[in-house]
């Protein structure tokens, strides 16, 4: 038996056991002796070459046996190919969330790990693919699916973001969402959309704001509707203005205007228009579930923090409350989000291309601004 014996542990395209010897040679497991040895064989066993090498391996995943009788080239470039797959398996495993990984991130840093050895990340991008999509939760078949708790339910800052559900409707409003909604509500514009809805229901919800200081729209609350029962409507405007209460602190909130489709003077109808045919272009087909409501509270996230930026005025000449560093930090953060959204509606390589080049045009923007 050699001596000096390396062993790493693998595993098959299908989630077999392997064992690679040496970064040289591949073993998938044979079958397992009444002492609980297990007996691997090469790959080649079972091709025309009939490599008759084994390897005998005691619980403890020590050699007890090895017989090398390789009748054919060692198999570096194969090997290496297999065991990043499988580091790259195990990290997308400790993620609870498979839309919050980024492939190519995981793949750079097991290739630091594995050096010179690892393969090009084209050679096994589907692979990787294949196991982030394997890690999706079950896809939501009806409203009775949808559970009441869950790990997807809590914004970019560990806040609740489901609000409300019964059998006909399930309300999203985070706590930023709420707070836009209770101070800003005396013109609310409610608008609705079919093509972003899930296949189960019937329509996709929103209601925004207008914040006049800043000319800018925000979303406030997002339904997902199983019928157009005025019903349902009653309850989810009941709801929102419930939960919005909890966030104002002088006066609750009585009347309020709502308007349908932004038909207002100094709010036109492409308001209305771009952000229905934003979720649209992202959900070219009706979205699952889960990856709706990833989506949503990406979206959450960056109008939060596009207010916190200019509610403290960081982008004004003779303002200066933020640090370069943070003003940096926030943007980055934003297109990091905008890139995801990208990657999971298919985008090209020129896409994220010209996505970056519009971040360093912001970044010159905000040193130019600082001085």
């Amino acid at each position: 038996m050699e001596d000096n014996i390396e062993i790493e542990i693998s595993e098959t395209n299908r989630g077999n056991e392997q064992i690679i010897i040496n970064k040289k040679h591949k073993f998938n497991f044979s079958f397992q002796r009444k002492d609980k040895s297990k007996i691997y064989r090469c790959t080649e066993y079972k091709t025309l070459n009939k490599c008759k090498s084994l390897i005998i391996l005691n619980d403890k995943k020590e050699v007890l046996k090895y017989e090398s009788l390789h009748n054919h080239l060692e198999k570096e470039i194969d090997v290496s190919i297999s065991v990043a797959k499988h580091k790259i398996k195990e990290e997308i495993k400790k993620n609870s969330i498979p839309m919050d990984i980024k492939p190519k991130h995981i793949f750079n840093a097991v290739s630091q790990e594995m050096g010179l050895i690892c393969p090009e990340y084209s050679t096994i991008r589907s692979q990787i693919i294949r196991n982030i999509n394997k890690q999706f939760p079950p896809n939501i078949k009806g409203f009775d699916d949808i559970p009441i708790e869950s790990e997807y339910y809590k914004t970019k800052r560990n806040e609740n973001f489901m609000i409300f559900k019964n059998t006909d409707l399930i309300i999203f409003q985070s706590p930023f969402q709420a707070y836009l909604f209770s101070n800003y509500h005396k013109n609310i514009f409610a608008d609705g959309t079919f093509y972003a809805a899930p296949k189960f229901s019937y329509q996709l919800f929103i209601t925004r704001t207008y914040v006049g200081e800043f000319n800018m729209l925000y979303s406030t609350s997002i339904s997902i509707l199983k019928n157009k029962k005025q019903s349902t409507y009653e309850t989810l405007f009941k709801e929102i203005k419930k939960n919005a209460n909890k966030f104002r602190s002088n006066t609750l909130i009585t009347t309020i205007n709502f308007h349908c489709d932004f038909e207002q003077e100094h709010l036109t109808n492409n308001a209305s228009e771009s952000y229905n045919s934003y979720l649209n272009n992202i959900f070219p087909n009706k979205p699952l579930f889960y990856k709706l409501i990833y989506i949503l509270k990406e979206e959450e996230n960056l109008s939060y923090n596009d207010y916190q930026r200019r509610t403290k005025g960081n982008w004004k000449k003779k303002q200066k409350i933020f640090s370069a560093t943070d003003e940096i930090k926030i943007l980055i953060e934003n297109y990091k989000s905008k890139e995801i959204n990208l990657f999971y509606n298919g985008c090209n390589r020129n896409e994220l291309i010209k996505l970056w080049k519009e971040c360093l045009i912001d970044l010159n923007d905000i040193n130019i601004n600082l001085k």
